[in-house]
């Protein structure tokens, strides 16, 4: 009975979690790598003691750390930006996309073909922001649409593939969705 043994369920079990928290350093490090690129490796600067502190309560090795750090302020190869991505969705529900990525084209591209599996298309810029009010802690829509039952699970279906991405950071719509899938 092959695969049926304590040491199995075990290796299974640590395959989940090292697959959980690697998507959750990969987020981190954009964060760094992007926050150091921003203030040019200073460590004093909020934003990058707000990104490292958020990797030394994940867990985070300090050898991580600093690599990303460096990567940012230029010392390695490869610089990060942010996206933000306009798109319209199910009932013509207004979406903006935010994330950090080491290659624009490839994450666009990703969420264009994301967005056309789930009845939504890219915006061209201004075309979504003007329905929402830019604060600290996020994106506000200053209306909000009502969707019909079907609509709600094609868009929940769409915001649940976007956050799964590495490169999106937040997802954002002028609906009534619980807080929790925005």
């Amino acid at each position: 009975m092959s695969g049926h043994n304590k040491f199995s369920k075990i290796k299974r079990q640590k395959g989940i979690e090292d697959a959980k928290k690697s998507k959750v350093f990969s987020v981190l490090v954009k964060q760094l790598t992007n926050e150091s690129h921003i203030s040019k490796g200073d460590r004093n600067s909020s934003g990058l003691r707000i990104a490292i502190d958020k990797a030394k309560a994940a867990n985070m090795p300090g050898d991580n750390i600093d690599r990303a750090i460096a990567k940012g302020a230029g010392i390695g190869a490869g610089s990060m930006e942010e996206i933000l991505c306009e798109a319209y969705g199910p009932g013509g529900v207004a979406i903006i996309i935010e994330g950090i990525t080491d290659s624009k084209n490839r994450t666009i591209n990703e969420i264009k073909f994301l967005l056309s599996e789930h009845t939504a298309s890219l915006g061209p810029q201004g075309s979504v922001v003007w329905a929402f009010q830019k604060t600290q802690g996020g994106w506000i829509p200053t209306t909000k649409l009502t969707l019909s039952d079907e609509d709600k699970a094609k868009l929940e279906g769409l915001i649940v593939e976007l956050e799964e991405n590495p490169d999106i950071e937040n997802v954002y719509t002028n609906t009534d969705l619980p807080a929790e899938t925005e």
